[in-house]
C-alpha cells in the first residue's frame, strides 16, 4: 500500500504503473489524473479518476467498458477481476449456472456491445444473475451510464486495496 503523501511524489510512470490498473486495463486514466495531484486521499484521487473518465471522449468510455471481462468467463482476466469475481462465487458455478450466465452474457453484449459490469463485491452468483436479467430490459443511454458508474465502484475499491491514508499532510 502507498499513502497519498507518498502517492504524490512518484514520478509520472511510476504513478501509471501503481494506479493503470485500477480501471480495467485503461492505464490512461491514471495517466490523465496525474496531471490533477497532488490529492489528499484516496476519496480525492477516486473524484478525479472518475471525472476523467467521464470527461473522456464516447469511444474512449466504450474502450474502458470492452476491457472488462464477462462476468462468470473463464476467459484470462486481470488478477484484481480474478479476485473480485471469485469473491463472488464466479470462481467455482456449477455448469447449469455458467451456462445461463454465458446465454445472459451474450445477449447482454449483442444488445449493447459491451459486456456486462458489476461491481461484484457483496453479491453472490444468484445476484449477479438476477442483476443481468434486470439490465438486460435498460435503454442503450441508461446502460451505458449504469456500466460507467459501475466502474467506478470497482475503481473505488480496488483504489482502497493500493491506498493507505496516514495522518501525513498531503501537499
Amino acid at each position: 500500500m502507498i499513502t497519498p503523501y507518498a502517492l504524490n511524489r512518484i514520478t509520472r510512470e511510476a504513478f501509471i504503473s501503481v494506479l493503470g490498473g485500477v480501471f480495467e486495463h485503461s492505464p490512461w486514466v491514471a495517466a490523465r489524473v496525474w496531471e490533477r495531484g497532488p490529492f489528499e486521499s484516496a476519496v480525492h484521487l477516486h473524484h478525479e479518476m472518475v471525472d476523467v473518465v467521464n470527461q473522456a471522449a464516447v469511444w474512449e468510455q466504450l474502450a474502458l467498458l470492452t476491457a472488462h471481462p464477462e462476468l462468470g468467463s473463464r476467459l484470462i482476466m486481470s488478477d484484481s477481476s480474478q479476485e473480485e469475481q471469485k469473491s463472488a462465487g464466479l470462481g467455482n458455478l456449477s455448469t447449469e449456472l455458467c451456462e445461463e450466465l454465458v446465454e445472459l452474457n451474450d445477449l447482454y453484449k449483442k444488445k449493447f456491445d459491451f459486456p456486462f459490469i458489476l461491481a461484484v463485491r457483496g453479491h453472490t452468483s444468484d445476484s449477479i444473475a438476477d442483476a443481468l436479467k434486470r439490465r438486460l430490459a435498460n435503454n442503450p443511454e441508461l446502460e451505458f451510464r449504469l456500466a460507467l458508474d459501475e466502474t467506478a465502484k470497482i475503481a473505488d475499491f480496488r483504489l482502497r486495496e493500493i491506498i493507505a491514508e496516514s495522518s501525513h499532510t498531503v501537499t
